[in-house]
């Protein structure tokens, strides 16, 4: 979740820009035209500002200079007509992360030149929180079947083999790939993870190795791809085995060569990143039905390393838990959630056939049903078939009997938005979660 100002005279950009980031549970502020920004940058802090270049008063040009003399970490993107990419053109120059015309083509469009700006200003910012973070990555409580796991990447991380790590889903790979990067001699660099089954094949390989301006419809300026952005450290392909046919040969050329280009470029480009790819598929499975290319995957597995799942850990239930039930207790404002006796014994008699990411949402449900501090073994539902044991509705005005979860939770949220007059992103706050989880709610419940 990001801080974000959009500045813009039309009031219907302005909108749309904003419930487009809003659902992705960003924080949005609004301003009518360059000056009102310029009170509102002096005030609070963003980390993005969005802003068209032609406004009454303050323009965006002028508006965009002021920000990086006053306020440098902040990201910026411009918004310029079709007839004004010059404009652009020099707001590129004056230090704006990228572009969009106007009319913007789509939410995703947005979205996705967004996520890229604030990736930068992460990366931008990453030397100062390696160091503050070092030696803080903690991927075991002692559990037995951890400690060859935990072995091996200790071992691995200072050379530059290319680590495979396979397991279930939910079992922490990314946890293992950052701890293997803040343990290599790469890690005052950058950590770019890329999900492949999170964007089409188009938009895959333009975010893997970029594109030269005019590459494909759309493609209006030269943009630098993930690798380039991990140059220095440690580049992430998350599910890996999602990866198409073609995409699979040009990676594998680029783990072979150590180099690229970019998409309708010539210029070849260096690939100086240490490789770490995860995936919770069997990819000799794959390559038997010839899904996935066998050069591919031993280029790939130099290193395996298998995550066993939680239930092989059980050791480590207990500690987790109450890891993630503080950072769930944060982000709702409730600090200080802890497990009673009961909930915790509970807790180690589940089989998390999702893993830590199962636990968690298990976590946070009990958490959101709990009235105080303690979560109780009354509060966790563990099986999607049963629902929890009756509590009493003490915000609802009558106990609520032979309830499912479901069903509790469509009338809070009913009643929550029903109290905020129909403003959802305030209904969130009154819920405790983020819009772009009201927004998911709303699209499972049939509420939009």
């Amino acid at each position: 979740m990001a801080r974000i100002l959009v500045a813009d005279d039309e009031e219907g950009v302005r909108s749309f820009i904003a419930e487009a980031l809003e659902v992705e549970g960003h924080v949005v502020t609004t301003a009518a035209d360059g000056d009102e920004a310029a009170r509102l940058l002096a005030k609070q802090g963003v980390d993005l500002l969005v802003t068209d270049l032609r406004m009454p008063g303050m323009d965006g040009l002028t508006l965009l200079r002021k920000v990086r003399e006053e306020q440098p970490d902040v990201e910026v993107v411009v918004l310029t007509a079709v007839g004004s990419v010059e404009s652009a053109v020099s707001a590129m120059k004056a230090g704006a992360f990228e572009y969009l015309l106007k009319p913007v083509g789509s939410p995703a469009e947005l979205r996705l030149t967004v996520a890229r700006a604030l990736e930068r200003r992460a990366l931008l910012n990453f030397r100062a929180q390696a160091r503050q973070s070092t030696g803080a990555v903690v991927l075991s409580w002692g559990a037995p079947s951890m400690g060859p796991v935990v072995e091996a990447l200790r071992k691995v991380a200072p050379t530059q083999a290319t680590v495979l790590l396979v397991g279930e889903s939910g079992t922490g790979k990314e946890v293992a790939a950052r701890a293997l990067h803040q343990w290599s001699e790469r890690s005052e660099g950058p950590f770019v993870a890329v999900n492949c089954a999170a964007l089409t094949e188009t938009l895959l390989e333009s975010e893997l190795f970029g594109h030269e301006k005019g590459a494909f419809t759309g493609a209006v300026a030269q943009r630098r791809g993930r690798i380039e952005l991990a140059q220095g450290g440690t580049f992430f392909l998350d599910e890996v085995g999602e990866l198409k046919a073609e995409l699979q040969a040009k990676l594998l050329r680029v783990l072979q060569e150590r180099r690229f280009e970019r998409v309708g470029g010539t210029r070849t480009l260096e690939a100086d990143v240490r490789w770490v790819a995860a995936t919770n598929r069997d990819l000799k499975a794959m390559m038997a039905r010839g899904e996935f290319r066998e050069d591919l995957y031993h280029r790939l597995a130099v290193f395996p390393i298998r995550l066993p799942s939680l239930r092989e850990r059980p050791e480590d239930l207990g500690p987790l838990a109450e890891l993630l039930l503080r950072r769930i207790g944060d982000e709702l404002g409730r600090p200080g959630l802890k497990l009673s006796s009961d909930a915790s014994a509970r807790l180690q008699t589940f089989p998390w056939p999702g893993n830590v990411r199962e636990l968690r949402n298990a976590l946070e449900r009990a958490a959101i049903l709990a009235d105080g501090t303690v979560v109780e073994a009354r509060h966790l539902w563990l099986d999607a078939t049963s629902a929890p044991e009756p509590t009493p509705a003490a915000n609802m005005g009558t106990r609520l009997p032979d309830k499912t979860l479901e069903e509790l939770e469509r009338m809070a949220i009913e009643q929550a938005i029903a109290a905020e007059g129909g403003n959802r992103k305030r209904a969130a706050q009154r819920l405790g979660i983020g819009l772009r989880t009201l927004y998911d709610k709303l699209r499972r419940y049939g509420m939009q």
